[in-house]
């Protein structure tokens, strides 16, 4: 754990074993740096977005950042953090680099030393060992701007609750899924409660069958790993808003009875993505204390083959009663989303906004790449706020809009729906509007999905982000919800 503390000394008078300095807009000929151009040209350094530059003469780590912009000061710290920690420097100073907001630029500040300090290696035998345990944060800043010593305390603490909870969805979805199944999602939903205000309810199989979940309970059949739905909830003396999350919680799907070939079932671990966000997201309001009331749903199931298997040719009837054609099991999990839907909207009247997020499909991972959520929906104005949200915290989203032509394609001839479209082509868009069929009317306007199958787990490391899971999702999310209580 590394301790960051906000220091209102100018950065020279504070003592530490190392030193960060950014070097903005290719810069170089400004107070922070105090480093002969010639040195740098000399090193071949560039001062490139997120390239960096380790003098140990000097002590000091430069680091190339696009602008002032909150989240290139985010990525470029990450990049640099992920040198620093290779050391054995155990302390660190940098300066307040300002982009008229003290909370986002002291929040990048946070959020890409913890999330640029993540490291996964449970499974090796050769631990990480970190030496940086503490930084300091000078008030000195990068324009001479006087920065608020309570705004920029503030902005710390909320940041370190968004980085940890990130880090928390990142640990569980890196988990392999012999370790990781959905008893253990549901006991991490109890501690989370055990430890918080938070309320936890855990539904297991004879629950689920009373509520008619048929449809996730046909996916959950063929594993050893018996499923739950957890439903976690923040609560608030008056809240200004209530807000529904409904996460896919697959802590592995091998494609069921149509089996994935093996290079794509590689990673399938992190079909748990969805259900982790919802567990982080919960986690943070918490912490915040925001003034909302959240609901999180997640359906913590594992799509195995054998003997008892949902087959393709089957029909299933989802807890709204709506019958389901299985025309592919490996489009399993708007399936299971299917009734966790259904039972959230039975569970929360007059809810104001629901949200189900999923690594949901390739398709959209083609639409927009691996770096970017896909949104989906019918009301724009609903979309907007994920996608504003998602830009402020430093994550991306792209708008993909429905169609009535695409919605034929998932007409069945036998039931309600079909659980796959009858064409390969915007697949990302017939399994929202497939979503969709279980979204009650009154909640359509209410209602977003997030198809985060690109950025939840990717195999290298990327701006803040690492190698394997994200935790994509959390930091938008949040910022969503906090963005409501501002609102009302």
């Amino acid at each position: 754990m590394i301790n960051i503390e906000i220091n209102k000394e100018p950065l020279e008078l504070i003592k530490s074993d190392i030193e960060l300095v950014l070097v903005i807009d290719k810069k170089f000929e400004h107070r922070f740096i105090k480093t002969p151009a010639s040195l740098f040209d000399k090193c071949g350094f560039s001062a490139n977005h997120e390239e960096t530059l380790f003098l140990v003469e000097q002590n000091r780590v430069f680091v190339g950042c696009e602008s002032l912009k909150a989240n290139d000061i985010k990525s470029a710290i990450a990049s640099a953090t992920r040198v620093i920690i290779g050391t054995k420097y155990s302390s660190l100073k940098i300066a307040t680099y300002h982009d008229m907001d003290t909370i986002s630029s002291i929040g990048a500040i946070v959020e890409g030393i913890i999330l640029g300090a993540y490291t996964f290696d449970k499974y090796k035998s050769k631990k990480s060992e970190l030496f940086l345990s503490s930084v300091v944060i000078s008030l000195e800043e990068y324009n001479s701007h006087e920065i608020n010593e309570v705004e920029a305390s503030n902005a710390l603490v909320r940041a370190k609750i968004l980085a940890n909870a990130t880090n928390m969805v990142r640990d569980i979805v890196n988990t392999p899924p012999d370790d990781f199944y959905p008893e253990i999602m549901a006991n991490i939903a109890k501690e989370l409660s055990d430890n918080s205000t938070l309320e936890c309810e855990i539904l297991e199989v004879e629950e689920l069958k009373k509520e008619n979940m048929n449809a996730l309970l046909a996916v959950a059949r063929a594993s050893r790993h018996t499923p739950r739905v957890i439903h976690l909830t923040h609560k608030v003396a008056n809240p200004k808003a209530k807000v529904v999350l409904v996460g896919k919680g697959l802590t592995y799907d091998s494609g069921g009875l149509s089996l994935k070939p093996s290079d794509y079932m590689v990673t399938m671990k992190s079909d748990k993505s969805g259900g982790s966000a919802v567990l982080g997201i919960l986690k943070a309001v918490n912490e915040l204390g925001l003034d909302i009331e959240v609901h999180g749903f997640v359906g913590a199931v594992e799509n195995m083959i054998g003997g008892d298997a949902y087959k393709p040719d089957d029909v299933l009837i989802a807890k709204n009663g709506k019958t389901i054609e299985v025309r592919n099991t490996d489009a399993e999990g708007r399936i299971v989303l299917a009734d966790v839907l259904s039972l959230a909207q039975q569970r929360v009247e007059d809810l104001d906004y629901i949200f189900d997020m999923a690594t949901l499909t390739g398709a959209c991972v083609v639409a927009v790449g691996h770096y970017t959520s896909g949104v989906m929906g019918f009301s724009d104005e609903v979309k907007d706020k994920v996608i504003k949200s998602a830009n402020v915290s430093g994550e991306l989203a792209s708008k993909l809009d429905f169609n009535r032509h695409l919605k034929k394609t998932i007409k069945s001839e036998i039931a309600d729906v079909c659980n796959i479209s009858s064409t390969r082509y915007g697949g990302a868009i017939t399994a929202s509007m497939f979503l969709s069929e279980f979204i009650e009317d009154k909640n359509r306007d209410k209602w977003v999905h997030i198809d985060i199958a690109g950025p939840a787990f990717v195999e290298h490391t990327w701006a803040e982000n690492p190698y394997g899971a994200s935790g994509a999702g959390v930091r938008m999310m949040t910022t969503l919800i906090e963005n409501l209580c501002n609102e009302k």
